[in-house]
């Protein structure tokens, strides 16, 4: 295969020269006039041309989050081609958001539309061939495997360590690449870790207890920029490996500063037998730059699943936890542990004095004065506990406020 440098094809894509491979060889039936107007720069490129195009067509890709990087992902992806496009993300559009994310708008603010639904809307808009698959849920080990099934790659565009280690774990037993990618302040990384190629995320920043980092978005804050810059590494490397370009890929983890510029990459390690998730073990990365020729995706064999570490003690930690501590906003979510009948809490948090607004995927209510706390309820058992940064408070707070926790607990009605 051809080195790693100048955005080379390999033999399947461009013939001599770098020229574009004739597609015929991947579709019998091309692309359509349309098809070949609307993405002709991009064919146009010599290492994607025609069959890559087709490929994009084919492909599909599961995006974990559709906060700042997520939102600028599922657009990048929607409009390089990609045939199917699963996103999740648990969160809801606010104000605050608008700066940096870059798909929503006033409007999906002021109905407090989740970010699944909202993404949704747009991306059919830009691409109406691409397939959207938008799901308001919180991700963990008991669907993890649900919406990842099918996907050719999983992008990273979550915002806490414990659902990224999952997401690897998940990809490096399904053997498909993880593309992770993290913003703060004008800072940014990201890596494409690769099944049988590299190291898995947990080998590179340990397990999640050592792996949070002290600095974020909400302690300091992020650049509209930063974010941009980081979706933009990880779109490359996905549209590489989509493509067939897979001699191309980086094979490195890149830091890099949009204030002061400066880029640094660490070419990453391989794996040796001693990591039961991805056949390798920590070590120092070399300071040395420079890139690593990536094969192709080796699938896992059945017989490997014997002996792949069983994610669920990390979804002990991760979903056992009855709250979690939101990334950028003064926010708890309270996972309650059944589902929630909306229309229920609606009459209950109502008659409480709370003022309510509804859409079809969730319920804000503003608890009566003198609370400033707020709450969004979500149909599958979260509260978004606005307002606090104190758990066991928040936790308070859904206990005097949910109807179906007081009947469960006090035997009151609804």
């Amino acid at each position: 295969m051809a080195g790693g440098g100048g955005g080379g094809a390999p033999a399947a894509i461009a013939g001599a020269g770098g020229q574009p491979a004739d597609a015929s060889a991947t579709s019998k039936d091309g692309l359509r006039a349309g098809w070949r107007e609307r993405y002709s720069r991009q064919i146009r490129f010599a290492p994607i041309g025609e069959a890559g195009q087709l490929r994009l067509r084919e492909a599909s890709v599961l995006i974990a989050g559709c906060g700042a990087l997520g939102a600028s992902l599922a657009q990048h992806m929607a409009r390089a081609g990609v045939g199917r496009l699963v996103i999740v993300d648990r969160d809801y559009v606010e104000p605050s958001n608008l700066h940096r994310q870059s798909l929503f708008d006033e409007e999906d603010a002021r109905k407090v539309l989740p970010k699944a639904k909202a993404a949704e809307t747009k991306l059919r808009r830009i691409n109406g061939e691409t397939i959207i698959e938008a799901h308001v849920a919180d991700m963990g080990y008991h669907n993890v495997g649900i919406f990842a099934a099918d996907a050719d790659l999983i992008l990273d565009g979550t915002d806490n360590a414990a659902t990224r280690l999952l997401l690897c774990d998940e990809a490096f037993r399904l053997g498909i690449p993880f593309i992770y990618g993290g913003a703060t302040a004008s800072q940014g990384m990201s890596a494409m870790l690769v099944p049988g190629r590299t190291a898995c995320l947990s080998c590179l920043i340990g397990e999640e207890d050592g792996a949070e980092e002290g600095d974020s978005c909400d302690t300091r804050g992020v650049l509209s920029a930063t974010v941009e810059f980081v979706a933009a590494l990880q779109t490359a490397e996905a549209v590489k490996w989509l493509t067939g370009n897979k001699e191309s890929v980086r094979g490195t983890w890149l830091n890099a500063d949009v204030w002061n510029f400066a880029v640094q990459e660490y070419k990453l390690p391989s794996g040796v037998a001693s990591c039961g998730k991805c056949g390798c073990q920590a070590r120092s990365n070399s300071a040395e730059l420079h890139s690593v020729e990536i094969g192709l995706r080796q699938p896992l064999q059945d017989s490997d699943d014997v002996n792949f570490p069983d994610n669920r003690d990390r979804e002990s930690r991760l979903h056992g936890r009855r709250s979690t501590a939101l990334c950028g906003r003064d926010t708890v979510q309270v996972t309650m542990g059944f589902a929630l009948e909306l229309e229920r809490e609606i009459k209950y948090l109502e008659r409480l004095g709370c003022g309510v607004t509804i859409n079809p995927y969730l319920v804000k209510a503003e608890l009566p004065s003198p609370c400033t706390e707020k709450l969004v309820l979500f149909p599958d058992g979260r509260v978004l506990v606005q307002g606090t940064s104190d758990m066991a408070e928040a936790e308070r707070i859904c206990d005097e406020y949910l109807s179906r926790h007081n009947r469960r607990v006090e035997g009151t009605a609804g």
